[in-house]
Parts: structure tokens; C-alpha cells; sequence
């Protein structure tokens, strides 16, 4: 052994000997002898909120409303322990599910692929539907790519964690989808909020915050879920390039229903869509199917491909769900009075509400509007009398909403005629001054 080996044999002799010197001078931990009680799931802080609830609900003697079963019907109906109700609590938004030819191409699929495609896409998971239905969504926001995933959740949360890591900041409306809040989470990133809808709020952080970053995301709703209004897209798109910033537009609830043809807020606002980083969207609601999707550059849906956890690690899209969503796409492109009429039922629905005097908060009128009703309580016992009455529609309460802004919250759809509309809000304004 030469001088150098000799002097790291002896370097390594010394370092192990520190290192045992330390451990036997480290205090040892006593192994425990007290016994360990048994972990129970009723202990859980989950499960007793989920009690408390319901002990409210006995209390004050209204129904629990969630999770009923109900038996097959078309929209804008829904048959609940074997009474037809008037639906407004489902998001068909252009009445396509169970339509002939969306159904057609579903059975179709299966007879050619079978009803699962058994592997994850990376693997031997891929099909041409997947690749016909991306291109489709693609040429509709006129990006480079596109990416299907089997949920809109995880579609959400995949991508946003894997775009994002320690030292990037996400800035996302205060009122965003829990998919986005979990998915920001996931990343590492700093994750700030600012208020709804309050671009001033969102350039504040911006100006603070943008130089103590590497990378910037801006993460909106076309149409948000609990309120029913949109965001200022021009302004946002302005911000973004002021600042250097990615911007991500989460469209669940306004594909097929903002723009004259239904082709979301980018239509709607009278902007390039070229011009946001990243569309988000999901295949359950206009489109009738189960599932969400990515559009934007190639190299963003890349990334996605190989690092996106919910695309690598699930099943690719079953053939039937991927068929209906393709199938209803075309339809919706085919039929823009779908949209026509989803969007003139939206303006009725707000007007004939506030002659009423319901509360319906900042909605916009378009495909989703509440009716405010203040807490849990009068949430839960207008819901059920109007249920009694033939009207189905669900609260939406804390910790969904704040804990005073539990509200009923309306779904509309193509479907649903002015007379249906009219009636609904005649009971629902009725049962709301009666609470």
C-alpha cells in the first residue's frame, strides 16, 4: 500500500472511531413499557366531524342528503327511491349522457378493446383512441399536445406536482378546486392564495414575491364550481407576461359551456387560447364520459408523460369512457344549440332568481348558480322539503364553503326547460323564506 493509501486507511480508522465514540456517549432510548392502546378509526378527527353532522341533522331532524342511490333516468330527471325528480344537482351539461350515438361508440369500444385497456399507458397501455381523443382536445384549444388522464382529480394533482418543486411558487385563487390545493401541496413549492377573483390581490403577491423564485404558476378556474362566476382571463393572461409567470386554467366547469360555441372562457373573453400555458379539463361533465385532460406545448405534455404520477402509475383510460368523450366532442362541435340553450336557461335562472329575492352571491348566470341560505341547519331542512316537493337539488356546506355560507346549489342544463326553471325557483324561494 503506498503513503496516499496508507493515509486514507488511517483518515477512515480515525472517522469510524469518532463515529463510535459517539454513539456510545448518545443517551440510548428506553424501549417503552407502557402499553400501546390500539388505534381505533372512530377516533379519528374525520370520522367525527362526519358525526357531527349527522347528529345535527338528527337533531334538527332533516335528512342526510348525500350518497343516495338512484335508479337509471335521463336528464333532466333523476329517480330516487322510485320517485322522478327534476334534477339540479348533476352536471350533463349538454344533455350527451346516455345520447344514442355517445352510447353507440361506448359499446363499440368494447366490443373492439374490451372494457379495460389492463396496463398503464407507459407500458402496454396505449391505444389509438387515447391518441385520437388528444388530438381532438388539442386541435379545440389549438395547443401543440395533449394528455388524457383517467381522473379530473388526479389531473390536477399530477400535474401541478410534477411541475413544481422547492424554490417555485404557485399563487391560486383562494376559492380553488381541492385538486389544485392538493396538488400544490404535493409539489413543495411555496403556495400562496389571494382572494377571489381580485387580480390587485394576485399583482401584490406577484410584485412581493416573483424575484425570490425560479419558476412562477398562476392556477385559476374558466368557471368556478361553488359560485358560479369567471375570472378576468385578459387581465390574468397580462399578468403572467408581466411577470414571467405560467398560467393554468382549470375548464371542469367551462368547456361547453362559456363562449357562443361552448368553446370555454378563452372564447368567451375573446382571447388566443395559445396565449395560457396550461388548459386544464375533464371529460365528466359536458362530455359525458370519466376523466380529465392537459393541453398546451409539447415539451409541457412531455414532462407529463414520464413524470405526471397519475399518468404514470394508473391504468390508461378504459376504451368505452374514451369513445363516449370523442363521440360527444364531435356532437357538441355538430350541435351549438346545445350550448345556446344551456346558456339562455343560465340567464333565466339569474334573473328570475333575484326577481325573486333569492341570494344567489356572485354568480354570472351561466351553467352553475347557488342560492344562498346561511348555515347548515336551513340548509339541510330547505333540501329536504323541496325534495318532498319534487325538486332535487343538494346543499353545499361547510367545510366545502365557509361555515356560514352554506348554500343550494344549481346545476342547469340543456335540457331543463324555462318552465322547470321557473317552478324550481317559485318552490325554492318559497321553502328559503320559510326556513
Amino acid at each position: 500500500m503506498g503513503l496516499a493509501g496508507a493515509a486514507m486507511a488511517q483518515d477512515a480508522a480515525v472517522l469510524c472511531r469518532s463515529w463510535r465514540d459517539r454513539l456510545s456517549l448518545a443517551p440510548r432510548r428506553r424501549a417503552s413499557t407502557a402499553p400501546r392502546r390500539s388505534q381505533s378509526f372512530d377516533e379519528l378527527t374525520a370520522y367525527t366531524g362526519i358525526q357531527k353532522h349527522r347528529a345535527i341533522a338528527a337533531r334538527f331532524q332533516f335528512s342526510d342528503p348525500f350518497y343516495q342511490c338512484h335508479a337509471p333516468s335521463r336528464t333532466p330527471y333523476i329517480v330516487v327511491e322510485g320517485r322522478t325528480l327534476l334534477n339540479f344537482s348533476a352536471y350533463d351539461y349538454l344533455g350527451l349522457n346516455g345520447h344514442p350515438a355517445v352510447s353507440a361508440a361506448a359499446q363499440a369500444a368494447i366490443a373492439q378493446y374490451g372494457t379495460s385497456v389492463s396496463a398503464s399507458r407507459i407500458v402496454a397501455g396505449e391505444i389509438d383512441l387515447h391518441r385520437e381523443l388528444e388530438a381532438a382536445l388539442s386541435a379545440h384549444y389549438r395547443t401543440e399536445a395533449a394528455l388524457t388522464f383517467v381522473s379530473g382529480h388526479a389531473t390536477n394533482v399530477s400535474t401541478i406536482a410534477a411541475l413544481t418543486e422547492p424554490g417555485d411558487l404557485i399563487l391560486h385563487d383562494e376559492l380553488s378546486h381541492n385538486s389544485i390545493l392538493v396538488g400544490a401541496k404535493l409539489s413543495g413549492a411555496r403556495v400562496l392564495a389571494f382572494r377571489h377573483n381580485d387580480l390587485t390581490s394576485l399583482q401584490r403577491l406577484l410584485e412581493r414575491e416573483r424575484a425570490h423564485h425560479k419558476n412562477v404558476l398562476i392556477v385559476v378556474e374558466g368557471l368556478y364550481s361553488m359560485d358560479g362566476d369567471m375570472p378576468d382571463l385578459r387581465a390574468l393572461i397580462d399578468l403572467k407576461r408581466r411577470y414571467g409567470a405560467w398560467l393554468m386554467v382549470d375548464e371542469a366547469h367551462a368547456f361547453g359551456v362559456l363562449g357562443h360555441t361552448g368553446h370555454g372562457i378563452a372564447e368567451a373573453a375573446g382571447v388566443d387560447p395559445g396565449e395560457v400555458d396550461i388548459w386544464m379539463g375533464t371529460l365528466s361533465k359536458a362530455l359525458a364520459a370519466c376523466g380529465g385532460y392537459i393541453c398546451g406545448a409539447e415539451a409541457l405534455i412531455e414532462v407529463l408523460r414520464f413524470r405526471a404520477s397519475g399518468q404514470v402509475y394508473s391504468v390508461g383510460m378504459s376504451p368505452p369512457l374514451a369513445a363516449a368523450a370523442l363521440a360527444a366532442l364531435k356532437i357538441a362541435r355538430a350541435e351549438p344549440e346545445r350550448v345556446a340553450r344551456l346558456q339562455a336557461n343560465g340567464r333565466l335562472f339569474l334573473s328570475e332568481a333575484r326577481r325573486l329575492g333569492l341570494d344567489t352571491a356572485t354568480c354570472q348566470g351561466y351553467a352553475i348558480c347557488p342560492v344562498m341560505v346561511g348555515d347548515i341547519v336551513s340548509a339541510g331542512r330547505v333540501t329536504d322539503r323541496m325534495l318532498a316537493r319534487g325538486i332535487y337539488v343538494l346543499p353545499i356546506i361547510y367545510p366545502a364553503v365557509p361555515l356560514k355560507a352554506a348554500r343550494l346549489r344549481f346545476f342547469l342544463t340543456s335540457e331543463h326547460t324555462p318552465e322547470q326553471i321557473c317552478e324550481a325557483l317559485r318552490i325554492t324561494a318559497e321553502e328559503v323564506k320559510a326556513s
